[in-house]
Formats: C-alpha cells, sequence, structure tokens
C-alpha cells in the first residue's frame, strides 16, 4: 500500500521555475501586460475615440484616445517614419536593458529594485505591444482638478511610473544602507 501516486506531486521543472527569484520579475511584468492589454480591450470595445465618461466629477474620467507619440503625447504631432522607428527602437532597447539585469544573480537588498524593473519592464512591453500592432497608444484615465487636466494615461503608464518611483526608492535605501555599513576613522591617534 506503499506504492507512490503517480503525478501526486509537481513535476521538478515547475517547482525549480517558480523557486528561481529571477523568475518572480518577469511574472510581475507579465501580470501588468496582461491587465494593461484587458484594461486597453474594455475600452476599445466599449468606447468609440475620444468618448468620455464622467467618473468622479472635476477630478476623474475615462477617455478613449490613441496616443501616437510618448508620454504625455509628447512627439505626437512629428510624422514620418523615423518617430516610429525611433520609438520602437528605444522601447526594444530598454526591454532587453531591463531583461538582462533581471537576468544576473540577485542579492537580498534586492527586491525592490527588481519589484520596480518588473513594473517597468512590464508598461514598457504593454505599450510597445500598442505601438507595433496599432501605430498608437491607447490611453483612457484622466485625473483634473477642475479645468487643469493631466494628460490621458493608461497601465502600462501606471506602471512606468510606479517603478520609477520604487527605483528612487531603493536609490535613497541604498545610500542608507552604505552610510550605515561605512566603518567610522579614528583620525585621533
Amino acid at each position: 500500500m506503499s506504492e507512490a501516486i503517480p503525478n501526486s506531486q509537481p513535476s521538478a521543472p515547475l517547482v525549480a521555475m517558480l523557486s528561481n527569484r529571477r523568475l518572480i520579475p518577469f511574472l510581475i511584468a507579465a501580470a501588468v501586460v496582461a491587465l494593461d492589454r484587458f484594461t486597453k480591450g474594455l475600452i476599445k470595445t466599449h468606447f468609440s475615440a475620444y468618448d468620455t465618461t464622467t467618473v468622479i466629477p472635476g477630478f476623474f474620467n475615462i477617455v478613449h484616445s490613441e496616443n501616437p507619440g510618448i508620454a504625455f503625447g509628447m512627439l505626437a504631432d512629428a510624422s514620418g517614419p523615423w518617430r516610429d522607428v525611433l520609438l520602437i527602437g528605444f522601447s526594444g532597447a530598454v526591454l532587453i536593458a531591463i531583461s538582462i539585469m533581471l537576468l544576473r544573480p540577485t542579492s537580498q537588498h534586492d527586491a525592490v529594485l527588481r519589484t520596480a524593473l518588473a513594473f517597468i519592464l512590464g508598461g514598457a512591453f504593454g505599450n510597445l505591444y500598442d505601438r507595433i500592432v496599432n501605430g498608437t497608444v491607447t490611453d483612457f484615465i484622466e485625473v483634473h482638478a477642475g479645468q487643469h487636466y493631466f494628460p490621458a494615461f493608461n497601465v502600462a503608464d501606471s506602471a512606468i511610473t510606479v517603478g520609477a518611483c520604487l527605483l528612487l526608492l531603493d536609490m535613497w535605501w541604498a545610500k542608507e544602507r552604505r552610510v550605515r555599513h561605512v566603518p567610522e576613522v579614528n583620525i585621533d591617534r
């Protein structure tokens, strides 16, 4: 009666894959991309271009805009194939650089840094996908204070912003760790 039940335990490669700390940021990035694709799909399905629905009057709207430029509409008025080549090339280079950094061995102090890079990777990939497939990036979150509007953005943009804030936090904490670990030098002999 002590026979092993086949397939009763997860396969060794799956366990090894999930226990590999280097994989976690890529899973976070994949979740960001999935949420970004899902929300952009909802907007494209349920809103016509430039539709606006007020969620919180004077503060928050859901809109449907297509941004051919970069963050906050910069380069939106630039025309020609160079813009797309430049934007896609730059985004691709960022994705490669971040992926290389995430594949390097980690230390216990790298959790915030790796999470930050994961959010940036997911956001950059989400917007790159839009740019390659549609030639534009779908934005739909519009925040404003009265008549002062912040440019529309999306989940990918939010992830990039969260990642950038986490990078700043990690840099500050890293500086604090270095300061605490610097040995005192006694110059009085």
